[in-house]
């Protein structure tokens, strides 16, 4: 997996390109963990990841650490993400996958 993140001041932008899966999980970890403190914001651009599991469902609500509350968006999800999100916060509904529905944002958020 090749992952890139640029960051703009407070806000860090995380494209991964490939699947997000429990083989690929700890590369994403890793590129979270390796973000500066001051970063409020993290948002996913999954564009280029065309399949996710439970271990990317994980990855996008894992809670933070409270020294360091970050705000997660998920944007440009492709079908299958996508359906799989909607899934889990069907089925999940006290989980906050809801939140991160392209529905749940106002239209002109990213």
């Amino acid at each position: 997996m090749h992952v890139t993140a640029m960051i703009d001041a407070t806000t860090a932008r995380i494209l991964p390109h490939g699947e997000i899966d429990h083989e690929t999980l700890p590369e994403l970890r890793a590129v979270l963990s390796a973000l500066p403190q001051d970063v409020t914001e993290v948002i996913w651009d999954l564009r280029n990841t065309p399949f996710i599991d439970i271990a990317g469902l994980h990855l996008l609500i894992d809670p933070q650490t409270a020294d360091s509350p970050r705000r997660t968006t998920v944007t440009a999800m492709p079908m299958q993400p996508l359906e799989l999100l909607r899934t889990a916060a069907e089925v999940f509904p006290t989980l906050g996958f809801a939140e991160l529905l392209p529905e749940a944002r106002p239209q002109d958020a990213a």
